[in-house]
């Protein structure tokens, strides 16, 4: 199953007022495993970031204004998503803006390119309902290393976004983590001497009700009941 887990900056909250992505980043997941692929831009936006997105990121117009355009790198995104599960925070946020920016390049939604789209914000919730589930305090509850996270990234955030995804379907806490299970050890003699068992024995009541039920499968089975046979001693191999 392949798996990738994306994040984005953006200038502001809502693309339908002009706000565009100034960064984005996923990681590749295969069968569970990191695979050491990843895709990151930094993006030109053409226009200034809102001072609370600004604080967020701390992302400045003039460090983006040399970057390449969404559209320069819409085929780069296209084909490393392609046909995967895409994996994201509050995922709503995310496609609106990736919606918006794939529309303005007259290309199709995000949801044509890949396999599913995975809202881990929506988990978490349902997870730990009532509780902070942001990726800070996600990180907290699972254990996940998040000290490097100073402000937003997308690329640390869609990394550290792979690990707590794998701690909370599977309660495994690192990228990195191997559990080991010991094998079966097989034909170890068992000494009944050292076993304690309880016995319980058949009441009368229940060895009559026995012999009723092994008379019934005689007469259906014409004769044929072999537990009767091991009662008596009578039964023989064939």
């Amino acid at each position: 199953m392949r798996q990738v887990f994306l994040d984005t900056e953006t200038t502001g909250l809502e693309p339908k007022l002009g706000h565009r992505i100034i960064e984005i980043a996923a990681v590749e997941m295969l069968d569970r495993r990191p695979t050491g692929r990843r895709f990151h831009h930094y993006l030109n936006p053409e226009r200034e970031s809102e001072a609370g997105a600004l604080q967020v990121h701390g992302l400045t117009r003039e460090f983006l204004q040399d970057k390449q355009k969404f559209r320069d790198i819409t085929q780069e995104l296209l084909e490393f998503i392609d046909g995967a599960e895409l994996i994201m925070h509050n995922a709503p946020f995310d496609v609106g803006f990736l919606d918006h920016e794939l529309g303005l390049a007259e290309l199709q939604p995000l949801r044509s390119y890949c396999h599913a789209i995975t809202d881990t914000l929506k988990m978490a919730k349902d997870l730990h309902p009532g509780k902070k589930n942001n990726l800070d305090a996600l990180c907290e509850r699972y254990q996940v290393d998040n000290a490097r996270r100073t402000l937003h990234g997308a690329l640390l955030d869609a990394e550290l976004l792979a690990e707590i995804y794998l701690a909370m379907t599977r309660g495994q806490e690192s990228l990195m983590m191997e559990v080991e299970i010991p094998p079966p050890v097989l034909g170890a003699a068992i000494n009944p001497a050292n076993l304690q068992l309880t016995v319980l024995r058949a009441s009368a009541e229940e060895l009559e009700a026995h012999a009723q039920q092994l008379e019934k499968i005689e007469r259906e089975s014409k004769g044929a009941c072999v537990w009767l046979r091991l009662e008596s001693g009578t039964a023989t191999d064939h």
